[in-house]
């Protein structure tokens, strides 16, 4: 058994390590496809009827973006905006353009760039924030901070400013907690099981002979 985890753990330190080393058309390749799975996973979307906000798969897509792509995942969500923005049929609907984010998910949609950012920058640079509790603790604050606050914030400018603070809570942030809480445990277990727990790309916290590590972990 300790064969096979020990291939896992090789595997995957290898495969981190070799996405630093791509060179700029790789990286960019890869940031477009992961942008391609955040636009399928925005069809997975259902309406409540008293929300124009839909529930989709979209944040699981951000999420898991900003830890696999490192820095390279907020370059993978602008992309998925600015292809969007210019007529991309790829937001939730299949719709594009600059109107969609001028809508009521503009905001939400926005903030994506900022969370992948955010968990691309801290797992690129902390081998800690790579343990599932710091990776739950990241991915709660990148949705409930990052994502919800300029969603909120800009649907309160789009409904006219015409909403209490708890009619906005109940149509733009409360009935998706639980499904939200859902998506940054699944999240969170996968990229803490495939990100490695070793120095790949000089981490600032690494151990002693890890900072430039080209051994086998």
């Amino acid at each position: 058994m300790n064969v096979y985890v020990n291939k896992y753990k090789k595997l995957r330190y290898n495969l981190f390590k070799k996405r630093c080393q791509l060179c700029f058309a790789y990286k960019l390749a890869l940031a477009f496809s992961f942008a391609c799975l955040t636009g399928l996973l925005a069809q997975l979307r259902f309406y409540l009827p008293w929300t124009p906000v839909p529930i989709t798969g979209q944040v699981f897509a951000v999420l898991l973006t900003g830890v696999l792509l490192g820095r390279w995942g907020g370059i993978s969500q602008t992309m998925y905006i600015g292809f969007g923005a210019i007529g991309m049929p790829w937001f939730a609907g299949l719709n594009g353009g600059l109107a969609y984010l001028t809508g009521p998910t503009g905001g939400y949609i926005l903030g994506f760039a900022a969370a992948a950012f955010f968990l691309g920058y801290l797992t690129d640079r902390y081998v800690k924030s790579r343990v599932f509790a710091n990776m739950l603790a990241l991915m709660f604050f990148a949705t409930f901070v990052l994502i919800y606050i300029p969603g909120l914030l800009y649907l309160y400018i789009w409904t006219g400013n015409s909403v209490s603070l708890w009619e906005l809570l109940t149509i733009g942030m409360l009935p998706y907690i639980a499904g939200d809480l859902l998506k940054i445990s699944a999240a969170a277990t996968i990229a803490a099981a495939v990100t490695p727990k070793q120095a790949y790309n000089g981490e600032v916290d690494a151990k002693n002979g890890e900072r430039d590590e080209g051994k086998t972990p």
